[in-house]
């Protein structure tokens, strides 16, 4: 066959089955329709029904709940109209009560009227009788003037100042029963105190000495302490102006020294010399110098645990310094430090013994000496110096008038003053707690040493040996070597006419250029 003709063919088939595939397809919708839109109406119609029952019932809901709301608000009124009605009885009985008192108030001023018109008619009488009595008083006085001759204020006088003698006699003789009896009783309590005091702090006292032994592993170490032709040994007097004393005692060495400070500088330069094995004069300046920095902080760090245990508190940092030097310090023989804290605990007892503040009168005990170890020397007395410390870093008033009047140097202000007099008083006066001769040979030490550092140039000026030589080392730039010369005779002079010592003082006056330079 042609082809052509078999492809219309073909088509015209396919054509065909499309139409009849359509007719089958819509036959299938609309059934298919049909029974959908059955079944919708169905699910209406139950869908009202359950909607119809559903409205039935939430309607008899609705009802119950207003009948059942209706009955609550009708017993509600009622309530309140009983409650109402209650009010209204008890006002109308309160009204009847108010109208009663009223008219017994009233009935009570009538008769208050009538009692107050009886009064004022007694008053008038009584009034009338005292205008009778003052005139026959009067006629009286007149009549005892004319027998006594003297008037009423003469004889009212007379018998005033007769009285007043006769009660002063009297009472002159009660009060003085009363003082001596008072001195009695006063004079024993105070002596119980003290007693009692001293009894609960009682301590061992121990002299202050003037030399420090310094121990050694060997008598070698002597050798390099010494150093060629005794430089070292004389660096290190010249460095902390203690007296070294090397003789035949085996393995130890004497410090020798009026000021405890520079004898514990030294020891612990030494100390650190001898552990390190350097030993030559630049290393013993660089040593002593550290040394005195590092016993800087030793002093502040004993201030801080003295007044930690005293348990004293607030206390300024200046001051704790202060106290921390007291340990470097003696009194006539007697650590300053140890007397101080005896006499803090001492007050402390004696204030708690009076009912006093224990706390502020152990705070004036442990500061009453703070004016024997100042930065700087000044004429006042160590109790005024103390007292302006104290004033200068905010301390009490009370505190400040017990250090300045500890001595009498004040007038005593307020009453724990008398209390640190006393108890300094009884540190000191214990057996064997200080010794005059020691506080002496301090205080001419002292002023030789004052006495060359007066001169201009002169750097530091230490005493040795007991007072028996002076050291003095001068600014090279400022003093040359003929006036070194000059300048030792003019304080040998000087110490011969204005001081008295045993034996002689050898004046040694040391000056030494230095040229130092550092490369970099």
């Amino acid at each position: 066959m042609d082809p052509i003709i078999i492809s219309i063919v073909g088509v015209g088939g396919l054509f065909i089955g499309l139409v009849v595939g359509k007719l089958i397809f819509t036959k299938n919708t609309k059934q298919k329709t049909e029974e959908a839109e059955k079944q919708a109406q169905k699910i209406i119609s139950n869908a009202q029904t359950v909607a119809e029952t559903l409205k039935k019932e939430k309607l008899l809901e609705a009802k119950e709940k207003f009948v059942q709301l209706k009955a609550d608000h009708d017993k509600d009124i009622l309530q309140r109209n009983q409650k109402i009605i209650d009010a209204e009885s008890r006002v109308k009985q309160k009204e009847q009560s108010i109208h009663q008192k009223v008219e017994q108030l009233d009935k009570q001023a009538k008769e208050n009227d009538s009692i107050k018109a009886n009064l004022n008619r007694q008053i008038d009488v009584v009034n009338q009788k005292r205008t009778e009595l003052e005139k026959h008083q009067e006629e009286h006085i007149r009549r005892l003037e004319k027998i006594a001759t003297l008037s009423a204020e003469e004889a009212k006088q007379q018998l005033i100042e007769s009285l007043r003698r006769e009660a002063q006699t009297q009472a002159l003789a009660v009060q003085q029963e009363i003082i001596d009896d008072a001195k009695q009783k006063a004079n024993k309590e105070a002596r119980k105190i003290v007693i009692q005091t001293i009894q609960r702090t009682a301590t061992e006292q121990a002299i202050e000495n003037a030399i420090t032994v310094f121990n050694l592993e060997s008598d070698e170490i002597k050798g390099q302490i010494i150093g060629r032709e005794g430089r070292n040994i004389r660096a290190i007097e010249a460095a902390t102006g203690v007296d070294l004393i090397v003789d035949d005692t085996p393995e130890a060495i004497l410090l020798s020294c009026f000021d405890p400070l520079r004898r514990e500088v030294a020891r612990l330069s030494l100390q650190r010399l001898v552990t390190d094995g350097r030993i030559h004069p630049a290393r013993i300046e660089e040593v002593v110098e550290k040394t005195r920095r590092q016993l800087e902080d030793q002093i502040i760090e004993i201030g801080e645990r003295t007044v930690i245990e005293l348990g004293i508190h607030g206390l300024h940092k200046d001051l704790i310094r202060i106290v921390g030097k007291m340990r470097f310090r003696s009194s006539y023989g007697q650590n300053l430090l140890m007397h101080s804290r005896e006499v803090a605990n001492l007050c402390g007892i004696m204030a708690a013994e009076l009912g006093l503040n224990p706390k502020l009168a152990k705070r004036a005990g442990l500061l009453h000496d703070i004016g024997k170890v100042p930065d700087e020397e000044t004429e006042l007395s160590h109790a005024l110096l103390g007292m302006k410390l104290a004033e200068k870093y905010g301390e009490n008033p009370a505190v400040c008038n017990a250090i300045g009047a500890h001595h009498n140097e004040v007038e005593m202000q307020y009453i724990i003053s008398p209390i640190i007099q006393a108890c300094d008083s009884i540190s000191g006066a214990r057996p064997g707690a200080r010794r005059e001769i020691m506080q002496q040979y301090l205080q001419r030490i002292k002023e030789l040493e004052n006495l060359a550092v007066g001169y201009q140039g002169v750097e530091k000026a230490y005493a040795i040996q007991a007072g028996r030589e002076l050291r003095v080392i001068v600014e090279a730039d400022k003093v040359s070597d003929g006036d070194s010369d000059k300048l030792s005779f003019e304080i040998a002079q000087k110490i011969q006419t204005e001081m008295t010592y045993p034996g002689q003082v050898k004046v040694t006056v040391i000056r030494e250029k230095r040229a130092v330079n550092v490369a970099r």
